[in-house]
């Protein structure tokens, strides 16, 4: 088995024993905290007394509906009563721990879960408390996990660098075998391609080792964030985490549309300063119509995201950018030594 079959294959373990992010509903309708927006998530990691009052003023906005249904002959006793022992059911937090006991193996949600999500969630928790503010906490989890993989992303980093290094050579074999699609030329030109990344120092598969570890961390950190209440009812500096731009924007806090401006610019400029490479031609146009469409998604979903994801995307893209500006400036250093 190959290395690239083996990392395929624990990726796809791992996603098999994953669990997800699930949402209330009630009467096959998304259940939704009017004040922020959000969608109430089912599979909560923990609670909190604003939890536990929100959930309970949502069951009484169902119950008086149901007493209206009923005082009006919409429903009969029997589907009343049935009705009523599935709402208390739905909403009832008594086996939820509370965020301050919270536990890592509590529960059994697959390996996923437990090691990424749940790991995630309690250090977030625990340096929320520390801190005082779950905002401070996404904040610092950020950037301790970038410290750790900040030597596997500096080399993906330099790889970049190395790449626009030997562009003009790249460039030059491509236009000696333009349109030279025999088996012999193909080789020949692999062979070519291999001898100048070694010898600027190129490894082809450093690009694609940290998208494997980076994009499985986004989605657990994703969804750690989404199933802590704590993290999703706190305010930093004035700012609410739990509730989404657009929803501000109907509650007349038009201040909200900077995160919005911020998430776009951290995503562009770290897009930017990411590309390996400046081809030309069509794999040019390719490039940028991926990256637009990228760009463009991600400015559509900055709307309806919670600030608290903001705040981590944010933090993360400014990382990133840091980092290939850094390493922009050794690689310049190095040219002129």
């Amino acid at each position: 088995m190959t290395k690239k079959q083996k990392i395929l294959l624990v990726l796809v373990t791992l996603l098999l024993l994953t669990g997800c992010t699930k949402y209330k509903t009630y009467d096959n309708e998304p259940v939704i905290i009017d004040s922020t927006g959000q969608r109430v998530v089912e599979n909560i990691l923990c609670k909190t007394e604003e939890t536990e009052r929100q959930f309970n003023e949502l069951k009484e906005k169902y119950k008086t509906d149901l007493d209206n249904q009923l005082n009006n002959s919409e429903i009969s006793q029997e589907e009343y009563d049935q009705k009523i022992n599935e709402l208390n059911e739905s909403f009832d937090l008594s086996d939820v721990a509370t965020c301050s006991e919270f536990n890592v193996f509590s529960g059994d949600e697959g390996l996923w879960t437990t090691l990424f999500v749940k790991t995630l969630a309690w250090l977030i928790t625990k340096i929320g408390m520390f801190t005082q503010n779950y905002g401070w906490a996404i904040i610092i989890v950020t950037i301790l996990i970038r410290l750790v993989l900040y030597p596997l992303t500096q080399k993906t980093a330099m790889q970049s660098e190395n790449l626009n290094a030997a562009k003009t050579k790249l460039d030059k074999l491509e236009l000696k075998y333009r349109n030279r699609n025999d088996q012999q030329s193909q080789m020949l030109k692999a062979q070519e391609m291999m001898a100048i990344y070694k010898q600027y120092n190129i490894n082809p598969m450093s690009g694609c080792l940290y998208a494997l570890i980076q994009i499985p961390l986004f989605f657990a950190f994703y969804e750690a964030l989404y199933r802590l209440p704590v993290v999703l009812e706190e305010n930093f500096f004035g700012i609410n985490l739990g509730i989404t731009p657009l929803t501000a924007f109907q509650h007349g806090q038009y201040y909200y549309i900077a995160f919005v401006i911020l998430v776009i610019a951290a995503t562009y400029f770290s897009f930017k300063l990411n590309t390996t490479m400046n081809p030309a031609g069509e794999q040019a146009k390719q490039m940028k119509l991926m990256m637009n469409i990228s760009i463009a998604m991600i400015s559509f979903a900055s709307f309806t995201i919670s600030t608290g994801i903001a705040l981590y995307w944010i933090v993360n893209s400014s990382f990133t950018i840091v980092q290939n500006l850094i390493a922009k400036r050794r690689k310049k250093n190095e040219n002129i030594a």
